[in-house]
């Protein structure tokens, strides 16, 4: 029976000492992570209570100095952010309502097995190609399809749309549709591809259920596909709307970087790049970063608290024949 024992003893030092590998192995992402990322990322908070930038003359430095809320308040106070902001939101809806009803009625038609679609790997391959291509070589690539000497606008005079050669970048919603057109192009396939993932993890046996029932596609898609499918639904609205907070390089190279007539396509993102680069005030461009990141961090709780929710098991009450 000793024997035994000290046998169970040397098994568990054994396993506690493999263990450490795995933390041996992951070392190297935390020193990564926290040079490149979480560093960077204390240094945007901190310099966010200063104020830091060039001189009026350009030959000096002003700076660091401490001021509190300064920033903030300066953010705040200034209608340019919430200018931007609106225009960031607004080319975001544009772009999330077609894409996310595409993709549904894509995901739903691909996974339905009595249709038998042939060919789905090169049809999820063809949509989710976009995706790999660099957001600014997308817009240069629209810049060009889109100006006035371009095919686009070429093949709406030969084909009698239009009578003459307009400027879509001088036009406030023909930037904006455009714009909206390339995250569209660019971002539904992967939507497409995480919404087949959830209709396929669906049991197929509920789907069989719901037929013999007599229940037709749409009230088989209302009642059962959209209510199963809703915590991965969430997560794409909510990963979208993180995403198209941070829109900046298909806007910027379409609209030169100008944000489009009277600004209406300038986004947030853009008008951190242009406080930072024009060394206005360091300070402010963390500050406005600081105010990004804590928005992107609530969605990202909301998002972790809605799928911790829909993961936990359901507790069913019983009730009893008097209903107590």
């Amino acid at each position: 029976m000793v024997d035994g024992l000290e046998t169970r003893l040397s098994t568990t030092r054994k396993k506690v000492n493999y263990a450490k590998w795995g933390y041996l192995f992951i070392i190297p992402f935390f020193v990564v992570y926290g040079i490149f990322s979480l560093w960077p990322l204390i240094q945007t908070f901190v310099y966010s209570f200063f104020e830091y930038h060039r001189s009026s003359n350009g030959e000096g430095w002003v700076g660091p100095d401490f001021v509190w809320f300064e920033n903030y308040v300066n953010v705040f106070t200034r209608s340019d952010f919430f200018k931007y902001l609106g225009n960031t939101i607004l080319l975001w809806i544009l772009c999330f309502v077609p894409q996310i009803v595409v993709s549904l009625l894509l995901a739903v038609w691909y996974t339905d097995r009595r249709l038998k679609i042939r060919g789905q790997r090169f049809f999820k391959t063809v949509m989710y190609m976009p995706n790999l291509i660099m957001a600014a070589a997308f817009g240069f690539l629209f810049l060009s399809l889109f100006s006035m000497d371009g095919p686009i606008i070429n093949l709406l005079l030969e084909w009698g749309i239009i009578k003459e050669k307009i400027n879509i970048g001088a036009d406030v919603w023909g930037t904006r549709i455009v714009i909206a057109l390339m995250n569209f192009l660019m971002w539904f396939g992967n939507t497409t591809l995480l919404l087949m993932s959830g209709v396929m993890g669906i049991d197929e046996d509920i789907f069989e259920a719901a037929t013999v029932d007599g229940a037709g596609a749409f009230r088989t898609f209302k009642d059962i596909t959209m209510p199963l499918l809703r915590p991965i639904f969430v997560y794409v609205f909510i990963t979208s709307l993180i995403g198209g907070i941070q829109l900046f390089d298909v806007a910027q190279m379409f609209t030169k970087n100008q944000g489009g007539t009277d600004e209406t396509s300038y986004t947030v993102m853009m008008y951190l790049n242009k406080t930072f680069q024009n060394r206005t005030n360091y300070g402010r461009a963390g500050a406005i970063s600081t105010i990004l990141f804590i928005m992107t961090a609530i969605l990202s709780v909301v998002v972790f608290m809605v799928s911790y929710k829909d993961s936990l098991p359901k507790r069913h009450k019983k009730v009893t024949a008097n209903g107590k």
